[in-house]
């Protein structure tokens, strides 16, 4: 039942037509936007985003001193015909004496595609089917060409807009076109640009200068600009290297994010130039050298003896997570069912050990296989999910009527099985221990989020192995406690409270049940917390009446599936519309919403930055929450240090987020990060504590402000 659960709910929380290629360095997806369908006429675009790790940077369309441009192939269907990239205004990034021109953080690389009337929709699927096949080439101090393939399927029956605000931001992002004159008049060897109709705010401004035409000017050179008026003037040195003679050069001005793009026409004659070169000498020194830095990179860090032990003392710490009390109400009922029978004991303590080893091996062999496969996913990953959590609150409230007595496991199988599950108890304590790694799985312990975040980098076999030792920490306690008489003799000789007790234990069950309702709130709304609610009202009343009579039976279960199957219906409607995360974490009062890129532009700024990687689903985040993060003291400390709070909400799968983990050398949430100046990131305690967040904020030096002066008044006035 755990399984056919798990997998329909996974199957529905999949579902959809992007294609994602992951590396160490960049996540690459397809993405379309059709907001008013594919008839012919109608605006269709599609894009390639390229999330990149920190520091690391792909190209323009002109890439400057080396570099490549990104190369989309397109497969399309007849009838439908692919325009050009509509390039982001870029940015300058020096390696070296070079001056390339790119894009770092999250770009999209959008490309207008045009619907005319031949074009007819997949007969199967009734869409329009997108394959891409794409290069680019990703550089920090080394450069990695990348490639991927990607498919998509665009609806031709209904708008296509889950991504709108994405491609609205890259359409912003774009350089507007300036309606005024632009010259490039040719001086010797050099170019005198003149262009007007800039807005009248940047006059008296510097201005960055990016030529869409390659080979012709020398970018990593010195140049002056100046205003003359209401039109800005410009003398750019040519290149020695120069290999083209264009009469028209289109060029991009920029001052801070926003851009403004001209042709400018060219006057006089070009000097002789010299013969093309396919790709530059620093580029080609740069691909020779990029395969053995970046072996040597990936390995520094952890060992593989220490990441054992940090799993192995992780797994042990985990029966001390929030996460596992649910499954804790059936593991004590287990105990409590052999009395003083010490084989069986024995037994189900083997049984439940090995459901938790095997549980943990095969979520590592899932991980690898799809991490290999291009998925980018993360410790906890299945309850990023909304489906598997829908699924997992209609499991826990099964297992918590069955326990008050609604209704009895042997109701629901064949009379056959019933007695193979009475002959072989063994199973009852195997299949707990696979609840209780999918239940554990939220919470990352102490010494567990380093040998995760390691454990994704290894080869398939090493990888597993961290997993299985997690198994064995996580297990251990119950496997001791199985075969230690002393454990016997603490317990009571069975009676009718051992009834009592079983009916007590539904309670944590049904608790654990109004938190995944809270969770599901969380990643897809109100509207869907209702409809699983009264799923779970319709699932009990068939439960209850498995206990009736004949004929009232089906009766009433027949309401019960005709119940559960409509809201089920409108549940799941209400999780694909939701789809996009809510990150109602990041809106706290002083908190911001973490995004690519944002430590980076703080630290530039001068100011540090306390980084809070959380999600609803992991209960150990929201008790660091409570504890600490809310606590009135600990943000007075942080306010008077002048420290920036950013929240990363990993409630729904975000690859940004889970690369930036990846890039810490974690897998999982709760983890806590302080930046300070260009110092190394300080990662604290999973189980957080106001002790340890003031430590680690000493090294950083009061704000001298008067409202710092406030703050650290009202601080000294409500700390204890």
């Amino acid at each position: 039942m755990l399984l056919i659960l798990l997998w329909s709910g996974a199957a529905l929380a999949q579902s959809g037509g992007t294609s994602v290629v992951v590396t160490e360095r960049t996540r690459a997806e397809l993405l379309a936007h059709a907001p008013e369908g594919l008839d012919p006429g109608k605006p269709v675009w599609v894009g390639l985003q390229l999330a990149h790790q920190p520091e690391w940077h792909s190209y323009w369309k002109n890439s400057g001193d080396s570099g490549l441009p990104t190369k989309l192939e397109w497969k399309l269907p007849a009838g439908v015909v692919a325009g050009e990239i509509a390039w982001p205004t870029p940015s300058k990034h020096p390696i070296g004496t070079l001056i390339n021109y790119g894009y770092e953080h999250t770009v999209l690389l959008q490309v207008p595609l045009t619907i005319t009337p031949e074009f007819r929709p997949s007969r199967l699927a009734g869409a329009l089917e997108v394959r891409l096949k794409a290069h680019w080439l990703v550089c920090r101090e080394m450069c990695i060409p990348e490639e991927g393939e990607f498919s998509l399927a665009i609806p031709a029956k209904s708008s296509t807009a889950v991504h709108g605000p994405i491609f609205q931001s890259s359409f912003a992002a774009q350089p507007k076109p300036l309606t005024g004159q632009a010259t490039a008049a040719i001086d010797g060897n050099a170019l005198q640009l003149r262009v007007s109709g800039l807005p009248a705010g940047l006059r008296g401004k510097p201005l960055e200068f990016f030529p869409e035409t390659p080979e012709v000017i020398e970018t990593s050179a010195q140049w002056s600009q100046a205003w003359d008026g209401q039109v800005w003037t410009a003398q750019i040195p040519l290149s020695p290297q120069r290999s083209k003679s264009p009469d028209v050069m289109p060029i991009v001005l920029t001052q801070g994010n926003a851009g403004w793009s001209i042709d400018a026409r060219v006057q006089g004659t070009w000097p002789a130039g010299a013969a093309p070169v396919a790709v530059s000498p620093a580029l080609q020194e740069a691909l020779r050298n990029n395969v053995a830095a970046a072996a040597a990179e990936s390995g520094a860090g952890l060992t593989f003896t220490a990441a054992l032990l940090g799993a192995l003392l992780g797994g042990l710490m985990l029966n001390l997570m929030p996460c596992v009390f649910p499954v804790l109400a059936i593991k004590v009922v287990g105990f409590t069912q052999h009395g003083s029978d010490q084989q069986a004991r024995r037994l189900d303590g083997a049984a439940y050990s090995a459901g938790v080893i095997a549980s943990f091996a095969a979520l590592g062999l899932l991980v690898v296989a799809l991490r290999g496969a291009g998925e980018q996913l993360g410790w906890g990953f299945q309850l990023q999910m909304p489906g598997v959590v829908a699924a997992l609150a209609v499991l826990f409230t099964l297992i918590g009527l069955n326990l008050a007595g609604v209704f009895e496991v042997r109701q629901l199988i064949p009379t056959r099985l019933a007695s193979m599950q009475s002959s072989h108890p063994v199973l009852n304590a195997f299949l707990s221990g696979v609840l209780a790694v999918v239940v554990a799985s939220p919470c990352t312990a102490p010494f567990m989020g380093a040998a995760l975040g390691f454990a994704v980098g290894l080869p398939a076999a090493q990888a597993l192995l961290i997993f299985a030792t997690l198994g064995v920490g996580m297990a251990l306690p119950y496997l001791i406690a199985s075969g230690a008489p002393a454990v016997a003799r603490l317990l009571p000789r069975p009676g009718e409270w051992m009834v009592i007790f079983r009916k007590l234990m539904a309670y944590p069950m049904f608790a654990a049940v109004v938190w995944l309702l809270w969770v599901l709130a969380q990643q897809s709304g109100i509207d869907a917390a209702g409809a699983l609610l009264v799923v779970l009202i319709a699932t009990s009343m068939l439960a209850w009446s498995l206990g009736l009579s004949s004929r009232a039976r089906v009766i009433v279960g027949l309401i019960a599936v005709a119940w559960t199957a409509g809201f089920a219906w409108l549940l799941a409607g209400q999780i694909v519309a939701a789809r996009q995360p809510q990150a109602v974490a990041a809106n706290d009062g002083a908190w911001q919403a973490w995004e690519p890129g944002r430590v980076e532009q703080l630290l530039a700024s001068g100011r540090p930055v306390f980084v809070d990687f959380t999600a609803a689903w992991c209960v150990t985040c929201q008790y660091n929450k409570k504890t600490v993060l809310e606590k009135p003291e600990v943000l007075a400390d942080l306010a008077a240090r002048n420290v920036a709070l950013l929240r990363a909400d990993w409630t729904l799968r975000d690859p940004a987020i889970t690369a930036a983990l990846a890039a810490l050398g974690r897998s999982g949430v709760p983890l806590y990060v302080l930046y300070i100046g260009n110092a190394a990131p300080r990662i604290l305690s999973e189980i957080l504590s106001p002790s340890e967040l003031r430590e680690a904020l000493a090294a950083v030096p009061l704000a001298s402000s008067p409202t710092a002066e406030r703050l650290l008044t009202l601080r000294s006035a409500i700390a204890p």
